[in-house]
């Protein structure tokens, strides 16, 4: 056995009821003074802020971080003078304080809301053009996360689906992804084995806190995971769909997962059956489709604002940012078979 394994350098609290006190525990430690808070909704970031020095509370947030959002928020951390950004919300969120974060160093303590995981890794994305570019940088990983189960608890039922299945999309490339070792795996595999255990019983009762613990444990796994394995097939796929045709980020990985893993998963039948039995399944692909059956997740891109036309442009970009190791060969072909399976919403096979 020979690889090498490289963790990120991120303190990370548990702090279920707890996140107000957890934050301004955090920024006192973190010595900052003038605190830029971003999220997209004010009124649930307030009362988490209550004892931090908000220098400024910017809302103007937007998904796949449009270049001119970014350079925005950046004009107003420099107009304020902040030592420390404070980001509340889901990806988006995350996403704008590490483009912020990317050109000026600042740290960010993050507080999620959804399950999308982008605070547990160094990657950062910024859209323009209509072509979404990611890269990787020290300087945007969150010095400080602190998760919270019970501000999920008013996330509605279907974001709450789709933003898991993005967390276990996170597990499923994880597998194979370019720099991908056995920590990444094992942790994917316990990522799987939390999120398809949480998510059912939050889709059943959505205030149940145990049950929201669990999918937010499951996705910080998969997040973790993701950081260190890289991006793989299916995360190139959702970013050039997403920065394109700006569909919505998580109902789109949702419905290409189940594709992509119908491709890869024969062409590694080791990794499959390890994952086959996160799923408890026959197979990894029966497992993901009777879970997405269960919590009534998305299934097609058409459904998502796609339109048919648009899947031959898609394909070139797809293919030229797939990873070289990706389990199956990629061409054209298998790639517009794909796309246009999952805007069809097709069984994935």
């Amino acid at each position: 056995m020979q690889f090498t394994h490289d963790w990120l350098p991120q303190r990370v609290r548990f702090a279920t009821g707890g996140a107000a006190v957890a934050v301004a525990e955090e920024v006192r430690r973190l010595g900052a003074a003038r605190v830029m808070a971003i999220a997209s909704d004010a009124s649930r970031a307030e009362p988490l802020l209550v004892d931090v020095p908000v220098a400024v509370l910017h809302t103007d947030v937007a998904m796949h971080v449009p270049v001119e959002v970014a350079e925005r928020g950046r004009a107003v951390a420099a107009q304020h003078d902040v030592d420390l950004l404070v980001c509340v919300g889901g990806g988006s969120t995350t996403g704008l304080a590490k483009a912020i974060a990317l050109t000026t160093g600042l740290p960010i303590v993050a507080v999620p809301t959804t399950y999308a995981g982008s605070e547990a890794t160094d990657v950062w994305g910024l859209t323009e053009d209509g072509r979404k570019t990611t890269g990787v940088d020290p300087r945007v990983l969150p010095r400080v996360i602190v998760y919270d189960a019970s501000l999920m608890l008013a996330l509605p039922v279907p974001t709450s689906v789709a933003s898991a299945l993005n967390a276990l999309a996170h597990c499923v490339d994880s597998m194979w992804g370019p720099r991908t070792d056995p920590i990444d795996q094992s942790l994917a595999l316990d990522g799987i084995r939390a999120l398809t255990t949480g998510l059912p019983r939050v889709v059943v009762e959505p205030t149940d806190v145990a049950a929201r613990e669990q999918t937010l444990y499951g996705a910080y796994l998969a997040a973790v995971a993701f950081a260190s394995a890289g991006s793989g097939l299916h995360h190139k796929i959702c970013h050039v769909l997403g920065g394109m045709f700006g569909l919505p980020h998580a109902e789109t990985h949702a419905v290409v997962l189940p594709h992509v893993l119908a491709l890869n998963a024969p062409a590694v039948p080791d990794l499959e059956s390890r994952m086959a039995a996160a799923f408890r399944s026959t197979t990894a692909l029966a497992g993901l489709v009777t879970l997405r059956d269960e919590v009534d997740a998305p299934r097609a891109l058409r459904d998502l604002g796609m339109t048919e036309a648009q899947i031959p442009s898609g394909v070139r970009p797809i293919v030229e940012a797939s990873p070289s190791n990706n389990p199956t060969p990629v061409t054209t072909e298998n790639i517009e078979a794909l796309l246009r399976a999952a805007w069809e919403g097709e069984e994935p096979r």
